[in-house]
C-alpha cells in the first residue's frame, strides 16, 4: 500500500500507512468504481431502509438482485448494482469499515451524504484524487474542469483513454454533488457542508486508522473535507465522545484517540425485522 507516498491532500500519512488499514477496509491501487458509478447514494440510502443494522452481505445480495429493493429494471442492472455498492462499502459487517458506517449511519439521518462520502473516498482512488480540487473552491466558486481532468489524468497515468477519464470526471463531479460540496446541473458551484459529531467520529475513525495521530488527525484528508476549520472539528469530535462514539483526550498539542468502540460488534436481530 503505496499511495501514502504521493498522496498531497493527506488521506494517507506521507512517511507511514497503519498495516491494519487494509484489514479496516480501505482500498488503495489503481482501480477505482467511479469508471462507472457515481457514489450511488440514493441507492445505499434505499439498501440500508430495507434491510435491518444486522444484515450479512449475502441479504444484501439477496434484497438487490432477488427481491429488487432498489427498483432495477432488469437483472442485469440489479447484479452490477449489488457489484458497484460491494466495492464502494463492501456491504459486509465482517469489514470494520462498514460496521462503523452502518452504526453511525442510524444516528442522525442529516450526515447521511457525508458519511456515505467518507467511505466511497476510502475505497476509491479516484475519487480521492479529485478532493484536493473540489475542496480547495472558494463557495460560489464554479468547478475547474480542467483541473479536474488534469488530477485525474496524473493519477492515471496512460493506463486510461482520455474518454474513461472524462467519464471518471462526469462521475466524481456527480458523487460531490450527491455529497452537497457541488451544487448544480451542468456548471457545478462549490458550496461547504456542514457536519454533525456522527461525520466528525466517522472522519477521526478513519484518519486514525490510516495511520495518523495526535493533531494531525484533525488536519488530514478525512477531516478537511467536512469543510470545518479545525476549532469546529474538535468540538464535533467532543461531542462525539459526549456521545459514547468515540474515546477522545485532548490537552493543548495532546490528543489521545480510541475508536475501538466503533467497530465492536451489532446486535443480532432476525434478518427482516428493523
Amino acid at each position: 500500500m503505496s499511495e501514502g507516498a504521493t498522496d498531497n491532500f493527506g488521506f494517507f500519512p506521507p512517511t507511514r500507512l497503519d498495516p491494519a488499514a487494509a484489514h479496516t477496509g480501505f482500498r488503495v491501487g489503481a482501480s477505482g468504481t467511479h469508471t462507472s458509478r457515481t457514489i450511488m447514494f440514493s441507492e445505499l440510502s434505499a439498501a440500508f431502509a430495507a434491510l435491518p443494522v444486522t444484515a450479512q452481505r449475502a441479504h444484501y445480495a439477496h434484497a438487490i438482485i432477488d427481491e429488487n429493493c432498489l427498483q432495477k429494471p432488469t437483472a442485469a442492472s440489479r447484479k452490477i448494482t449489488n457489484q458497484r455498492l460491494g466495492e464502494l462499502y463492501t456491504l459486509d459487517l465482517a469489514v470494520p469499515m462498514f460496521r462503523v458506517l452502518r452504526r453511525l449511519w442510524e444516528i442522525d439521518r442529516a450526515d447521511h451524504p457525508l458519511l456515505a462520502l467518507l467511505i466511497a473516498l476510502a475505497r476509491d482512488q479516484f475519487l480521492r484524487v479529485t478532493a484536493a480540487v473540489v475542496v480547495h473552491l472558494s463557495p460560489g466558486t464554479e468547478l475547474p474542469r480542467d483541473r479536474m481532468r488534469s488530477a485525474l489524468f496524473l493519477a492515471a497515468g496512460d493506463r486510461l483513454k482520455e474518454a474513461v477519464i472524462d467519464k471518471i470526471m462526469r462521475n466524481t463531479a456527480s458523487s460531490w454533488t450527491q455529497s452537497g460540496h457541488l451544487v448544480g446541473r451542468t456548471f457545478k458551484v462549490r458550496r461547504l457542508v456542514r457536519p454533525t459529531s456522527p461525520a466528525v467520529a466517522l472522519a477521526v475513525y478513519l484518519a486514525y486508522k490510516s495511520g495518523f495521530r495526535g493533531p494531525e488527525i484533525f488536519t488530514s484528508g478525512w477531516t478537511r473535507v467536512l469543510d470545518g476549520d479545525v476549532t469546529a472539528v474538535r468540538t464535533l469530535a467532543l461531542e462525539a465522545k459526549r456521545l459514547g462514539l468515540i474515546d477522545l483526550r485532548m490537552a493543548g498539542d495532546i490528543v489521545e484517540i480510541n475508536v475501538d468502540r466503533l467497530e465492536s460488534p451489532l446486535a443480532r436481530v432476525a434478518y427482516g425485522s428493523r
